[in-house]
């Protein structure tokens, strides 16, 4: 073994490794990615993603229609907790091992290579899909900004044109992203502050302009339901088992994304630590400032001709119609460019999680054309990966062009079904790809090897919690969100059709087809990059 005993010696004498580059060698893995984010960047990048100026307006409809303000002023907070616990599980298994691979890192060293190959799948999925969310969300609220501005832009509203606007919206975070790593850490730190001034700003504008606001009663205790489902009953069980739990996607699905912490571990400092607080407090912080921004937005909720709630209204045109009617065409703007902006940046952040999940999977041979996708350009960033996610981005957001009206022609109500299915296939990719890795750290139990932040003793009662709470969601989202999308209703029609069980289980087939044909002949999990002996004289 003379070869590896000298490439150790030279190893050993060449500039001391830090701590952090240490650890990434015991994981397997050489020091390829610049690390120069700070444990705020890594914070900072899940904070933008989770994106309260994302998430609580873009999917508002959800909730005020599936259950309404009880939906959103109590289930907020309360499915919060449920995911504060998701994070905290999480934030013991990203220390323990801090790789861009993260999620399905962990699943591999828990579980075997099957258990890495289908969390890392589910993972890309989940974190394609939400980048193409945010994506379209940005360039619904970016037309909706300069409509309000713009009656002459208003009247020429067409989804083929918000779709294009999507695209310039891909382009831009792309570009950003293939620039420089450490100019999207200097990004993610700009974010975070427009997300807590921008929050704070609409929080003000809307208790402060409006000349009527709704009570305490109305925001705590209105149910309605406006979904279709049990002749719009909300005494009913259906109501309570089903329509409510519809709403409750508003929660799940903005905060969400905080994966990304674990993501950039290997570009950031004191991982162990700091990639872990990243993703608890990106989560805590968001789920205080998100129930906030939405209160402030039901209680502004205006009245109709009646002078009762105009929950139609709000209904129809969401946050927008709110705005509108509340504050009037100028200042309904400037709270909607805030809005965009704020999705801008999640984007950005979103394509950021995403290019660097493709390139770890992509490091360890996973994914079709893997060493296109794990190269780095001159700048030390996985350019190729963050092309191939926009593209596919795009691809999967096509059906947004297909216009759902779920009213009538007199009393039209637009629902942007294929926007709400992306959103499905985010929220269930995501988190069942946390469920896996989550069920296997309680499974090893006490010979699990816990980092610098742990859970204690505390991880057998989380991590079950966590893993049950996944499993519930994961089965509402793929349901039919109108009764029009039930393929036994008599009105069924496929542009009601939610498509997240279309792509999630049918990637699920063809991955198991995959698995057992092909890959686990050659998938083993992790590769290393780093020669064992290194590794060697750090153990020693």
């Amino acid at each position: 073994m003379p070869e590896a005993n000298e490439s150790a010696h030279e190893r050993h004498d060449s500039p001391q490794l830090t701590d952090d580059e240490q650890h990434l060698a015991r994981l397997g893995y050489k020091q390829e990615l610049n690390r120069t984010w700070s444990g705020f960047s890594n914070f900072a990048i899940s904070f933008s993603i989770i994106s309260i100026l994302a998430g609580c307006f873009t999917t508002f409809g959800q909730g005020f229609n599936n259950g309404g303000p009880v939906a959103i002023s109590w289930g907020w907070p309360i499915i919060a907790g449920f995911i504060l616990i998701i994070g905290f599980t999480m934030s013991e298994l990203v220390s323990a091992y801090p790789t861009s691979g993260g999620i399905y890192w962990w699943a591999a060293k828990l579980g075997g290579p099957a258990a890495g190959f289908f969390t890392g799948w589910l993972n890309l999925i989940g974190l394609v899909a939400v980048t193409a969310s945010v994506a379209y969300g940005c360039a619904t609220f970016i037309d909706l900004t300069i409509s309000t501005w713009s009656e002459g832009f208003a009247a020429d509203y067409s989804l083929t044109r918000v779709f294009l606007i999507f695209l310039v919206v891909l382009a831009l975070a792309s570009l950003l992203n293939i620039f420089s790593g450490h100019l999207m850490a200097i990004i993610n730190n700009v974010s975070v502050w427009w997300h807590v001034v921008g929050a704070l700003v609409i929080v003000l504008i809307l208790v402060f302009v409006p000349d009527y606001h709704q009570s305490f009663g109305y925001v705590f205790t209105e149910r309605f339901n406006n979904s279709g489902y049990s002749d719009g009953s909300t005494s009913t069980a259906t109501y309570w088992l089903l329509v409510v739990p519809f709403g409750l996607l508003l929660t799940q699905y903005t905060i969400t994304g905080f994966d990304a912490s674990a993501h950039l571990s290997e570009e950031t400092s004191a991982a162990s630590s700091a990639a872990a607080k990243g993703i608890w407090q990106s989560i805590f912080y968001s789920a205080i400032g998100g129930w906030i921004l939405l209160l402030a937005f039901l209680f502004a909720v205006p009245n109709g001709p009646d002078g009762l709630p105009d929950n139609a209204g709000v209904g129809g045109g969401g946050v927008a119609y709110i705005f509108t009617s509340a504050l009037g065409a100028g200042l309904a703007g400037l709270v909607l460019f805030i809005s965009a902006a704020g999705q801008f940046f999640c984007t950005t952040a979103c394509m950021t999680s995403a290019s660097r999940m493709t390139f770890a999977f992509s490091r360890d041979g996973a994914i079709p054309g893997s060493r296109l996708w794990s190269r780095l350009s001159g700048a030390r960033v996985p350019a190729n990966a963050v092309m191939l996610v926009a593209v596919v981005s795009a691809l999967i957001t096509l059906p947004a062009l297909i216009e759902v009206n779920i009213g009538t022609e007199a009393e039209p109500l637009i629902v942007p079904t294929a926007f709400y299915a992306v959103v499905s296939v985010a929220v269930i990719g995501l988190y069942l790809a946390f469920l896996i890795p989550i069920w296997l750290r309680w499974r090893i139990g006490d010979r699990f090897e816990v980092g610098a932040w742990n859970n204690g003793r505390k991880y057998k009662w989380m991590n079950l919690v966590a893993v049950v709470e996944i499993a519930i969601i994961s089965v509402y989202f793929v349901l039919p969100f109108v009764p029009q999308g039930n393929p036994f209703n008599d009105d069924f029609s496929p542009k009601f059709v939610n498509y997240a069980p279309v792509l999630t289980l049918g990637a699920l087939l063809l991955l198991t087809i995959w698995w057992q044909a092909s890959a686990k002949n050659w998938f083993t999990g992790p590769k290393s990059t780093i020669d064992q002996a290194v590794v060697d004289v750090f153990d020693g």
